[in-house]
């Protein structure tokens, strides 16, 4: 059984989270503030946390940044989050944040959200990397076995889901690629659901990767995609 860690001030919500995830075979355990979150942590076997950004005390983005800070950087974190601009969820993930939903949502994504990072971690955990595959595309390097990334010789710091991004444009470089096609590689998401999730990734990887270079190189391909190509 997976433990889960909820950090959520509203009750009703909470309430809500807790009856779907304990129906799927979870072990939930509510705290309505982030220093409470942080101490039950250290005190217990936590496989994904689920945070949300505005809490009392400590807000969601300190919560995160302190648990990556401890040497927490395994564990999957959940963002939930009323703010759901770009520049919103960007702070999220430059937290330490592996993915993030925006509210109101569905549980039935927030469950195929969760299903996706313990299967993520659980894939990692079996399956460590043997040997070293590097793919290049332009003045881009990425290791596969070090998990680095490179632009014109300067490293990115790149999330987990904006790392896994850009090794399916990599791998796919020169190809159209859909919505759909990048929610079922990168999220393990089969159908549409219906956000923009797709867009806000690709869009903020695509600002992380042309900071060190002067050609754009993910392009979007209106009413198809997005493409990794040269101009």
């Amino acid at each position: 059984m997976n433990n889960i860690l909820l950090v959520e001030d509203e009750q009703h919500v909470a309430e809500v989270i807790c009856k779907s995830l304990e129906e799927e075979g979870y072990k939930v355990y509510h705290v309505t503030d982030g220093i409470r979150g942080i101490e039950l942590l250290k005190k217990l076997s936590i496989n994904l946390i689920i945070l949300d950004i505005l809490l009392p005390k400590m807000n969601g983005l300190e919560v995160c940044s302190k648990i990556r800070s401890d040497g927490y950087k395994e564990i999957p974190v959940l963002m939930l989050t009323a703010l759901g601009s770009a520049e919103n969820v960007v702070l999220g993930l430059d937290s330490g944040a592996d993915d993030y939903l925006a509210k109101p949502f569905k549980l039935i994504e927030l469950n195929a959200r969760i299903r996706t990072l313990l299967r993520r971690a659980d894939i990692s955990d079996m399956y460590p990397s043997k040997a070293e595959s590097i793919y290049r595309f332009a003045d881009i390097e990425l290791n596969n076995d070090t998990k680095v990334v490179r632009r014109a010789g300067n490293e990115i710091s790149l999330t987990s889901t904006e790392y896994r991004l850009l090794l399916m444009f990599m791998k796919n470089s020169k190809r159209v690629l859909s919505r759909i096609d990048l929610l079922e590689e990168v999220w393990s998401i089969n159908h549409d659901i219906g956000t923009n999730v797709v867009d806000v990734y690709v869009n903020y990887l695509r600002k992380k990767l042309d900071k060190y270079g002067d050609e754009k190189l993910i392009h979007t391909v209106i009413g198809m995609g997005y493409v990794l190509k040269q101009a």
